[in-house]
């Protein structure tokens, strides 16, 4: 939202006005009101942690974007913020904090590690990108990323959240079950999404019959 204004750009305000009275939409009032107040779920992983430590500190000021307030429960939190290394161990951890944040939620992986996996993807351990089990909203790039990249991708949710609708977001369509709702994984010799159920049996029946 440009100046972080309530106004339409295309209605003028006499200037002796412009604090008193706002023309606006009810999608712009909501929006702006949330993307000045997305709390984090207080929690890091690994070495991207310590980063987003230091942003919420006084030099960089999270406070300016409202994020400054971390809860320690998912109760009260709006984003998650996977700041390191996702072990498969772990992962059934996230994903039940995700779970339990009420909606609007978002996701943001911060670094290598939480995108992709990192220097550890090939490690027996470690999940390749929590993407592959949580829907994520913003990607920070580095390893780790300094805390000006953190802001950076605040700044990119913030103007993700100013496009979007009432009339079109998940939580307002009436439905009683959770589109987001991330079933807890299977952890065998690996990972088992059980959403790829289908296509892991259909996998391997192919291979059988091979």
């Amino acid at each position: 939202m440009e100046n972080e204004g309530l106004n339409l750009p295309n209605y003028t305000i006499p200037e002796d006005i412009q604090n008193v009275v706002a023309i606006t939409t009810i999608d712009r009032l909501y929006n702006w009101g949330r993307r000045s107040s997305v709390w984090p779920l207080m929690f890091g992983l690994a070495c991207c942690a310590i980063e987003m430590i230091a942003a919420q500190a006084a030099r960089y000021d999270m406070a300016r974007f409202g994020m400054e307030v971390m809860r320690p429960t998912p109760r009260q939190a709006d984003m998650m913020l996977v700041s390191g290394t996702v072990t498969k161990k772990m992962l059934p951890s996230l994903i039940r904090l995700y779970n339990q944040m009420p909606e609007p939620k978002y996701v943001v992986a911060m670094g290598a590690c939480a995108s992709s996996g990192g220097p550890f993807k090939e490690g027996y351990n470690v999940v390749a990108g929590i993407d592959k089990f949580l829907p994520v909203d913003v990607y920070i790039p580095g390893c780790p990323p300094t805390p000006q990249a953190l802001i950076a991708g605040m700044i990119k949710l913030q103007e993700k959240i100013d496009r979007q609708s009432i009339k079109k977001v998940r939580w307002y369509d009436g439905k009683k079950e959770d589109a987001n709702y991330v079933p807890m994984p299977i952890l065998g010799p690996d990972l088992i999404d059980v959403r790829r159920n289908a296509e892991i049996k259909q996998a391997a029946a192919v291979k059988e019959g091979a």
